[in-house]
C-alpha cells in the first residue's frame, strides 16, 4: 500500500479560483482524488454548511479562504476592514468544520487541511488586520487537532509566504522591479516556491502518512520564517 496516496479520496476544495485553489485542484485531481471544487467565498454564515451537505461524503476537507490583504496602517484600522477580512478568512472555518465532522466522526477517519499564512508567525508591517486574522486560523487548527487527533481526524495547516499563486503575487507583482528587489533579499530560497511544491506538500498532508501530525503548522515560504 502507497501511504502517500490519496486515489479515490473525495476532496472538498473551497474558493477553487483564488489562492491555492487552481493549483490544489489540479495536483488533487492528477493523483486520483475526486476533487469537489467550490468557487465561492463563505462570507454568508448559513454557506459553508449547506456547501458540505451538498457535497456529500467528504474524505478531505481542505479549507483555502482568501481576501485581498488590506496595507492600512495599524492606527488607520477601522472596524469595517478589520470585520470584513475576519469574515472572509477566519469565520467560515469553524463552520466549515463543524459541518463535516459528523461524517467523519461516523466514519472513523477524516482530514482537514487549512492553506493558512505566515505572515502570522513573523511581524510585518501594515498588516495587522491580515495576520490577525491568519493567527486565528493557526490557533483554531492547533486546538482543534488536539481535540480531533483521538478520534483518527487529522486538522493541519501550511503557513505559507512567498508562494506564487494568483490572489497575493499575481503576475504584475512578480514583474516589479521593487518585488524582485524584495524577494532577492528576504527569501533565502531566492524565488517563489512554485504553487505544485506547496500543493504537493499539501497533497502529503492529506494522505495516511501524515496521520502522525496533531494541530501542526508548517511553514511553507522559502526560508522567510527563518532568516
Amino acid at each position: 500500500m502507497n501511504e502517500t496516496s490519496i486515489q479515490g479520496k473525495r476532496v472538498l476544495i473551497t474558493q477553487r479560483h483564488d489562492f491555492m485553489g487552481p493549483a490544489l485542484c489540479e495536483v488533487f485531481a492528477e493523483r486520483g482524488a475526486e476533487v469537489i471544487a467550490d468557487p465561492q467565498p463563505l462570507t454568508d454564515p448559513d454557506l459553508p454548511a449547506a456547501l458540505i451537505s451538498a457535497s456529500g461524503p467528504i474524505d478531505i476537507l481542505i479549507v483555502n479562504l482568501a481576501v485581498p490583504a488590506p496595507s492600512s496602517l495599524l492606527e488607520d484600522v477601522e472596524e469595517a476592514e478589520w470585520r470584513d477580512v475576519f469574515s472572509h478568512l477566519v469565520d467560515p472555518l469553524p463552520r466549515l468544520v463543524r459541518a463535516v465532522l459528523p461524517q467523519m466522526f461516523a466514519r472513523g477517519t477524516g482530514k482537514i487541511l487549512v492553506m493558512g499564512s505566515a505572515s502570522a508567525l513573523r511581524g510585518m508591517r501594515r498588516t495587522s488586520t491580515y495576520a490577525a486574522a491568519r493567527g486565528a486560523q493557526l490557533a483554531y487548527v492547533q486546538a482543534a487537532g488536539v481535540e480531533l487527533a483521538p478520534r483518527n481526524i487529522q486538522i493541519n495547516a501550511i503557513a505559507q509566504h512567498y508562494v506564487d499563486n494568483p490572489t497575493y503575487f499575481p503576475p504584475a507583482v512578480q514583474e516589479s522591479p521593487r518585488f524582485k528587489e524584495r524577494l532577492s533579499r528576504e527569501v533565502p530560497l531566492g524565488r517563489l516556491v512554485a504553487p505544485r511544491e506547496d500543493a504537493s506538500f499539501a497533497a502529503y498532508l492529506c494522505s495516511p502518512a501524515s496521520n502522525c501530525f496533531v494541530g501542526q503548522v508548517f511553514p511553507v515560504c522559502g526560508g522567510w520564517v527563518t532568516r
